[in-house]
This record gives structure tokens, sequence and C-alpha cells, in this order.
């Protein structure tokens, strides 16, 4: 609690069902929280990734000829950065788990994410990760607390479904890229919805995935109007245990229960994880 800078300045912690959340006072997140998504509002907007649209004097790095690596402006992490295709491209996973993977672990010191379009992406439009500090998000620190049932595997790379609900994470641990990449793509493939959210990081010759599957990309309280509203829009770190908050008021009235719901809301729940359960056993092994 306490924390200073010039965009968050505090912070909250819940236990929810016996996992951990954070909450985060951060008024210039709002750019993000409160982005319009539509079709309509994406046409008439420059999109913020594009190199001619961004704020004067923002520095990129070349990765592997195809990204940007660039400073996020208004950050949530003590280090974030934000990772956009040189080219205006749609927001999909679809062939980029190993250029997510590979930053994973040319980035030790950093958790990569990607947000998918009605998941928390403020530019579905351009592709791009993001990557922040690792160790700031509670799921990093709590999932060989929570690892659960094993479900398939993949040469070296095996998935759970985590004992956290009403999160209901999928967690994937791999020390092959191509295995990885090969099982991720059994994942999607037996979802119901391809609504997810991803985050990865690279440690001790593996990489540790988790995958949000999302069933809404905005909770009822989103929505609401007067006293019932809260700007919240999940994406990947909130569901990585710190919601967002960009109205002091929201800060200060959230409670364990309203992030429960909102999880509840936004995450995947027992009729689909089911259906799911049939799907992935295809790449079930013992």
């Amino acid at each position: 609690m306490g924390i200073e800078s010039k965009t968050f300045r505090q912070w909250i912690m819940f236990n929810v069902q016996c996992s951990t959340f954070a909450v985060q006072f951060n008024k210039e997140r709002v750019r993000s929280s409160a982005a319009k998504v539509d079709n309509a509002s994406i046409a008439q907007r420059p999109c913020f990734l594009c190199k001619e649209n961004r704020p004067a004097g923002q520095k990129s790095i070349d990765y592997q000829g195809r990204y940007e690596i660039l400073e996020n402006p208004y950050p949530i992490f003590p280090k974030h950065l934000t990772i956009p295709t040189y080219g205006h491209t749609p927001q999909t996973l679809q062939g980029r788990l190993g250029d997510m993977l590979q930053l994973a672990k040319d980035l030790p010191e950093y958790t990569v994410f990607y947000n998918g379009p009605k998941c928390g992406a403020s530019a579905p439009d351009h592709m791009h990760f993001q990557a922040g500090s690792r160790h700031f998000m509670p799921i990093e620190d709590e999932w060989q607390d929570r690892i659960g049932d094993h479900l398939a595997v993949v040469g070296q790379a095996r998935l759970h479904l985590m004992e956290d609900a009403p999160r209901n994470t999928l967690m994937m641990i791999a020390e092959s890229q191509e295995d990885a990449i090969t099982l991720f793509g059994g994942i999607m493939e037996s979802l119901p919805r391809k609504m997810v959210n991803v985050l990865t990081y690279y440690e001790e010759g593996q990489w540790i995935t988790f995958i949000f599957v999302r069933t809404k990309h905005r909770p009822t309280c989103y929505f609401a109007e007067g006293e019932e509203q809260m700007i919240i829009s999940p994406a990947s770190v909130d569901l990585g245990g710190v919601f967002i908050t960009v109205r002091e008021h929201d800060f200060l009235r959230i409670s364990a229960a309203d992030i429960e719901h909102i999880l509840q809301e936004v995450c995947w729940q027992e009729n689909e994880i089911g259906l799911f359960m049939t799907n992935i056993k295809k790449y079930a092994r013992t």
C-alpha cells in the first residue's frame, strides 16, 4: 500500500476463494479500460500503435524484424512494455504463439501477455503483445498451490486446470516450444469460445503459460448507471490478480465480493469447462 508514481499510487489486497487479488488505482489507464472497441469507433480513430500516431519521443527497439518494443506511456507495472507488429494487422494469436514464447525467453525479467479482441485489447485492429515486471501479478507466485487436474500432454508440454474458481485458469507447462504450440492449438480447437487472455514467462528451462478463457468482454457493472457503475474492464493483468480501477471512487468501494462476481461473469464456468474436457480428451496421455 502507498506506492507513489505519476500513474498508480495505491494498492488494496483481497482474498477471493483462496486466490490473492490486488486492486490498483491508476487513472491514466482509462484510455484502455474505457476504450471503444466496436467496429465503427475503431474505423473512426487513428491507430495509436502505428508509428505515425504514437506519443512524441516514444522510442522503439526492433525485435526480429517483425515487432517493435516500446515503453508503455501509461504503465501498470514498474516496467511495462508494448510490443506491436510493424504492420497494421488484426489482433490474433493464430500463428504467433511461438513469437510470444520466444519473447518470454528473451525477456526473462518480464511476463509477456496477450489480450484477445473483446477480452480487454484496446487496439484489436493492431496485433501486439505487452510485457510487465515479473512477480507483479499474484498468480505467478501462487500457481504451484493451485495446479489442479492434469488434462493433456503433447511431448514436453502438459496442460492443467487450476483449482482457482471462479477464474478457472488453464495452465500449460512446457519445456519444448514446438510442443507448446501444438498443445495450444489443441486447446483453442477444443474451446467452445475462442476468447482468451494469455500470460507466459520463461524460467528454469520451461515456459509457464496461463490461459484465461472468457465468456464476455465487460461485466454488468461497467454498463450500470449511477452508484452501481464501476469502470472495470478485465484483461490479462486483472485476471492475473491485479484489478485496475481508473476512478478513485471505484477503488475505494470495490470489495472481494465484487471481484468474485466479476470473475463469475467474464470467465468460463462449469458448463463450458465440461464441454472442453470432452473435446480435449484426444490430446490426453497417461
